[in-house]
Parts: structure tokens; sequence; C-alpha cells
């Protein structure tokens, strides 16, 4: 469920509401059953309701324990038993507003600039006009530059350092971090669908966990999860400019050089390498240990221990022998012409 130090929970909702919220429907009989809380297909319980628009997940949708589930026509057939069907035309929309419906973000709204709800310890140091919000704990040590924001229910370790204009939210950070001026830790990512009256934002559930020994360039994003989190390994370091998109799940001692993109829900594995503008397409599995040449952009996963380059990226040398070849033939067909 989405951490209560976030998000407030709206429910339980009867699932009458809900489809008339979405327009979806429902068997008469069911209107009157209540759900607490939206979940993915693989974390669902008897409390929750989820969503499913591709046929390759129709298997986990016999086995779910879901009290619902927004479904396609389609699909309504595939539909367990004990769990009830919202059929519409839209399920990830009407999930998403069903979790609108469900969840809030927690705000600040106080008039008090450091809330006092929130929790310093010892030789935290502030700078002028940096704002803290209710719940929020900051530990031991850490330097807070001026005007950053600290959201409600962040957790910032000891010994840490948060550049001016920093803004934390929706995040847990660990020991001896280094967030650089105008970072963004913690936003909407980027999750849209198609709705009945043109395209909506999908609710971002999930959270940021940057490790102990994190670094974060000046003017980088790093998108909380849409409903897992989005994490980064204890002492990688990320350069400015860099945006790393939800549910990327980054390991320890890796580094990104500026303009890295990382698209949602890849994972990447210890003591990789990124040079500057490499670009990767979602859902990857990048090995450990792996090089990507600058300008690269991957578009498949990358075993371990292997070095890219090129668009679309591919190993190295063969690469390398492909551009080569085409100087070549590029040299020789001037040549040609030039006679």
């Amino acid at each position: 469920m989405p951490d209560p130090r976030f998000f407030q929970d709206l429910g339980p909702v009867a699932l009458s509401d809900l489809a008339q919220l979405t327009g979806a429907t429902l068997p008469p009989e069911a209107g009157a059953v209540r759900v607490s809380r939206v979940a993915t297909l693989a974390r669902a319980d008897r409390d929750s309701i989820t969503f499913v628009t591709d046929k390759r997940y129709l298997a986990d949708l016999a086995h779910t324990p879901a009290a619902a589930v927004f479904v396609s026509a389609q699909h309504a057939a595939s539909v367990p038993e004990g769990c009830i069907a919202l059929v519409t035309r839209t399920p990830q929309a009407a999930y998403a507003m069903a979790a609108d419906r469900l969840h809030r973000p927690r705000l600040h709204v106080g008039a008090e600039a450091i809330s006092p709800e929130a929790v310093l310890e010892d030789d935290v140091r502030l700078g002028p006009g940096v704002v803290i919000g209710p719940g929020a704990r900051v530990g031991r040590g850490t330097v807070i530059c001026a005007n950053a924001v600290i959201g409600p229910g962040v957790a910032i370790g000891r010994d840490s350092y948060v550049g001016s204009n920093a803004s934390i939210a929706f995040a847990l950070i660990g020991d001896r971090v280094k967030i650089l001026a105008n970072a963004v830790i913690g936003e909407h990512g980027f999750g849209a669908t198609g709705g009945p009256k043109g395209v909506i934002d999908i609710p971002q559930l999930g959270r940021v966990i940057l490790q102990d020994g994190v670094t974060v360039g000046a003017n980088s994003c790093i998108d909380r999860g849409a409903y897992d989190d989005t994490v980064v390994g204890e002492n990688t370091k990320i350069d400015n400019l860099v945006q790393i998109a939800h549910n990327v799940r980054i390991g320890r001692n890796c580094v990104m050089a500026a303009h890295t993109g990382i698209s949602g829900s890849v994972v990447i594995g210890d003591g990789s390498a990124f040079g500057g503008r490499a670009g990767l397409k979602d859902h990857l599995v990048i090995g450990e240990g792996v090089q990507i040449a600058a300008g690269a952009g991957v578009l498949r996963d990358v075993p371990a221990g292997e070095t890219w380059g090129g668009f679309p990226a591919q190993p190295i040398r063969q690469w390398m022998r492909e551009v080569a070849w085409l100087g070549r033939a590029s040299s020789q067909r001037r040549e040609g012409t030039d006679k």
C-alpha cells in the first residue's frame, strides 16, 4: 500500500461509487463491496482494486486475491471467482481515477516554514528560506542550503548535504548523501494514459530511496515510483542534468555522466557506467559492470560486463567496425564520384 508518511488514505469506497466515477459497469449485487486502496496486479490483496489491460497478464489475473479489477469486455471472462469485474473501455484510466479517489499526497499547508511536526537531530544546519514539512526527519550533521524544500514525511540521514533550491519529496535518503543545487527528488513521474475525455495523469504512489553515499548532481531529476519504489544504490554518483524515471532500480557504485536519461522500470546492475547523453528505453535489464558509451541509445538488455555504444546500441567492437566500414564506403563513393 502507499506509504502513509507520504499519502493519505481516503477509503474505503464502495465499488458503486468507483463505477459511477469511472463509467465502468459491474454486477448490481456487487455495488456495496468496499475497497481501501489501488494496487498493481502483483501487489493486490482483498482490500484492493487493480486493473488489467494486456492479455500477457491474464494468467496472473486468474490467481489474484484482489477484491475487484478494472478490465475490458474482451478480458472480463478471465476474472476469477471472488474478484469483481468492473468493465470499461479504458481500464488503466479507470484505475488512475480510482487512485485519485482513494489516495491523496500529503501537503505542507501550514503557515510555518519549518513544521513543528518535523524532527531535526542535533547539529542540523539550515540556510535561509528552507521549508521542511510535517513528519520530515533530518539526521545529525546534515546541511540544508537556502530555499531547499523538504516535503512531508521525508527522511534524510546523517551528514548529508542538500543544495540550494533542491526539492525532495516522497523520499527516504540515507547517510552521507549529496543532493546538489536545483535537483528534484520524488516528483511525479511521466505516467499518462488515454481516458474517456483525453489523456490523464496516472497517480504515482511510490517513493524514491537513495542509499548511503549517493551523489545527485545539480538540476538532475529522480522520479518517485508509480507504485513500487525508485531506488539508487549505495555510493552511486549521478552527474548534473540526469533524468531517472519512475521504478528504476540502480545498483551500487554506478556512475552516470551529464544528460543520461533512464526510462521507467529499468534495472541496472552494480558498477555500471554511462557516458554523457546515453539513453535507455524502458523495462531493460543492464547487467553488472556494463559500460555504455556517450551518446548511445540502448534499446535492448545488455549482458553483464559488456561495453556498448552507438544507436541503436550494440557491443562496442561491432559498432566501431560498422562505423569504420561506413567511413571507408563513403570515402570510396566520393572518390568514384570525383573521377
